[in-house]
């Protein structure tokens, strides 16, 4: 005699296995994050740097004098044009939180190939450029359109990057239907 609850297992086995390792995943890359960010408090971190360093750097490609200072004691870098800051870059703004989610998933569903690896790398790479052209447009923002600052910075330029995640993941798994099929 089967048990019905046995049965039911069985049959959302790959679910569950799939969200055990997503969560495994992220909980590991959440936790190698927080100590990559506590290692430089109350500084920014580098890659925080980097990417308002960057960021600035498009700008001035684009005709913008702008500057990326860190400073002292603070955990963020500001992009500062006409002597003035217009933009704060902290941690949650480098982009790796997100990278994390996005190499949980593509871990958690797999399969494991060279193929996953070079797709992972792009992907990082694009959302990586997603993310400076956020800040980019939220430097913008702040200029021109000064009280929409918070609503922009909150709902709409975080759903432009998780949706840019989300298309990055379905190409992902349309590319290995197209392998099975």
């Amino acid at each position: 005699m089967k048990f019905p609850a046995v049965a039911m297992l069985n049959e959302f086995k790959p679910t569950i296995w799939f969200l055990g390792k997503f969560i495994t995943f992220y909980i590991v890359g959440s936790i190698v994050y927080g100590l990559y960010i506590t290692y430089y408090e109350p500084e920014a971190d580098p890659v925080t740097h980097l990417v308002t360093v960057q960021s600035s750097w498009l700008l001035n490609l684009a005709g913008w004098d702008t500057l990326a200072l860190n400073f002292s004691g603070e955990p963020t870098t500001y992009i500062q044009w006409k002597g003035r800051g217009i933009v704060s870059v902290y941690e949650g703004c480098n982009s790796l939180n997100v990278m994390i989610i996005f190499l949980s998933f593509m871990f958690s569903f797999g399969p494991y190939s060279k193929k996953l690896l070079w797709y992972s790398a792009l992907s990082l790479g694009i959302i990586y450029m997603v993310n400076l052209m956020r800040i980019i447009f939220l430097f913008f923002v702040v200029l021109y359109i000064p009280d929409y600052t918070y609503y922009l910075h909150k709902y709409f330029f975080t759903a432009f990057i998780y949706l840019s995640v989300l298309a990055l993941w379905i190409w992902w798994v349309r590319i290995n239907e197209k392998q099975r099929a």
